[in-house]
């Protein structure tokens, strides 16, 4: 059974649907014990970093996310919250990644956009949950802010400046990118999450 943290963030809808297509069993929640009980927690999301945090703290499920020893994917805010800290409303993460969230820098000029949406190529990637990816392989954005590079990263992007687009440490993964909203290559991820990490 995975769970999918339900801290009042947009995308469940997306997560969902995505998870009920591969077959997999999973519940929305924002119960410390049933998390803690799930063989792998998701941390989706859509939002802003300073209200998402707060509605972890709120619920009480900081710690508790921080303490999983199962396999956890967060997916876009929900990497993000993972964490040093975000730029986005100065607000302190779990810090289970050891990197800083920053805001893109616009250039027309360059042709950089914010915030960076829609298709765009990964490359840098390491296993076990983008394995079977090539280099290059597109996949979906929709963010103004991303996580620095760091040694954690296991796939990279660019708008403007390389980003890391995944992140792993230990059973803690990322993904900067939505694997839901990216096809069958997006739902190799979340089939790989389920089946090998």
């Amino acid at each position: 059974m995975i769970a999918i943290v339900d801290y009042d963030t947009g995308n469940l809808c997306s997560v969902c649907n995505a998870l009920g297509r591969l077959g997999v069993q999973y519940v929305v929640t924002d119960d410390a014990e049933t998390i803690k009980k799930a063989d792998k927690v998701l941390l989706p999301g859509v939002g802003e970093a300073s209200s998402a945090m707060e509605k972890l703290r709120e619920r009480g499920l900081c710690e508790v996310i921080k303490g999983l020893t199962q396999p956890v994917m967060g997916i876009c805010i929900g990497m993000q919250l993972m964490c040093r800290c975000s730029e986005e409303g100065n607000t302190e993460c779990l810090g289970i990644f050891d990197t800083e969230v920053k805001r893109f820098s616009a250039d027309k000029k360059a042709g950089v956009k914010v915030p960076h949406m829609g298709w765009n190529e990964i490359r840098n990637i390491e296993t076990p949950l983008l394995s079977g990816l090539r280099e290059g392989e597109f996949l979906y954005f929709v963010h103004s802010f991303a996580p620095q590079m760091c040694g954690e990263a296991i796939a990279t992007s660019v708008n403007g400046v390389q980003f890391a687009a995944a992140l792993n440490k230990g059973n803690f993964y990322g993904t900067q990118f939505h694997p839901e909203k990216s096809g069958t290559i997006g739902e190799q991820i979340l089939r790989n999450f389920v089946e090998k990490c």
